[in-house]
């Protein structure tokens, strides 16, 4: 790019020094150094300026900005997976690219599912809290903080993408039996390595699972997949796990039947009303009934280096007139 004026690209959030100090070699990057959510005016203020959009998940990216008359953007490359932030069709209608970061956030993932897999039955963070609360603890007693046995309980996995078949690995090798619903059936090698079956219809296999682990992205066709009806299929003893997106469940209904002992609890890192948490979620995480996480499923060092450097080879191979490696286009269902 040398003799050429530097793209402008406008970063919504703080990333890691590396990925920010590259950036400004490579590009006239606006950088977010406090941190601070941008406002919707300092958003639209980006989309008529800007060349190149980094915007995360917490950044709503509309049909109504992109729309605007003096909109400059060529492309916006989101710093993470999930696009349900942005409106892509509309993007691409506009002739803006839109990128994501692929494949690089799911091992972390499917580690913090697993972790919630295992926190949630065996009761860990009510347990854990007995001592950093500063309760009196009388020592071990036979029937003391009792939860549930992992090994040989069947985990249904809503979504067997990259994480769910990572998740699965990982849940295979605790002894769990894998079951799984997708839009189609993995590559049977796949099915046989896990073990796993297929069901073909999401309820029947909800009303039969001990454990559900939610993997699946956020759109329209997703939005409350687990809905009120298809919650009440669960058995009262079984546990939701999700760390994909907050929008899957029907919160409020999971909510309402884990009060009620209609569901025996959850494990859950995202929320349908990001950042906000429910009062009663929080209510029963103090009783004992969820674990809650505050979104921080693919927080690893490792993986947000991973993401800006995918982010960087995006932006440089769009600019250089190429095909970026993960362009994304409209979910045609």
């Amino acid at each position: 790019m040398s003799g050429r004026k530097k793209p402008l690209v406008v970063v919504t959030r703080k990333l890691p020094d590396s990925i920010e100090t590259r950036m400004r070699e490579l590009f006239d990057a606006r950088l977010n150094l406090d941190d601070t959510p941008m406002t919707d005016e300092q958003i639209a203020e980006a989309v008529r300026s800007a060349d190149v959009l980094v915007p995360t998940v917490t950044d709503e990216i509309t049909e109504e900005l992109l729309k605007t008359p003096d909109c400059k953007l060529r492309m916006i490359a989101n710093f993470g997976n999930g696009v349900d932030n942005i409106d892509v069709a509309t993007a691409v209608q506009r002739g803006i690219t839109v990128t994501n970061t692929p494949g690089v956030l799911t091992e972390d993932t499917a580690d913090m599912t697993m972790a919630l897999i295992l926190a949630v039955p065996r009761r860990l963070i009510e347990g854990a809290s007995v001592l950093s609360d500063g309760r009196d603890w009388q020592g071990w007693a036979p029937m003391w903080m009792l939860g549930h046995r992992i090994g040989g309980k069947r985990l249904g996995i809503v979504g067997m993408g990259r994480i769910g078949q990572a998740v699965a690995r990982r849940a295979h090798a605790f002894g769990l039996q894998i079951h799984y619903h997708n839009r189609r059936p993995v590559a049977p090698a796949i099915e046989e390595e896990l073990g796993a079956t297929y069901w073909e219809s999401l309820d029947q296999m909800l009303a039969r699972m001990d454990i559900i682990s939610v993997n699946c992205p956020h759109t329209p066709a997703t939005f409350h997949l687990l809905s009120a009806r298809r919650l009440k299929l669960l058995r009262k003893n079984a546990y939701i796990v999700n760390t994909a997106r907050g929008e899957v469940i029907d919160e409020a209904t999971l909510t309402k039947l884990i009060e009620s002992g209609e569901i025996a609890g959850a494990g859950l890192d995202v929320y349908e009303h990001e950042p906000a948490v429910s009062p009663r979620l929080l209510r029963l995480a103090k009783a004992g009934k969820v674990t809650l996480l505050p979104h921080m499923g693919s927080a690893t060092i490792e993986g947000r280096v991973e993401m800006g450097e995918k982010v960087m080879i995006n932006i440089r191979t769009f600019l250089d007139g190429h095909k970026p490696p993960d362009r994304v286009l409209p979910d045609v269902g």
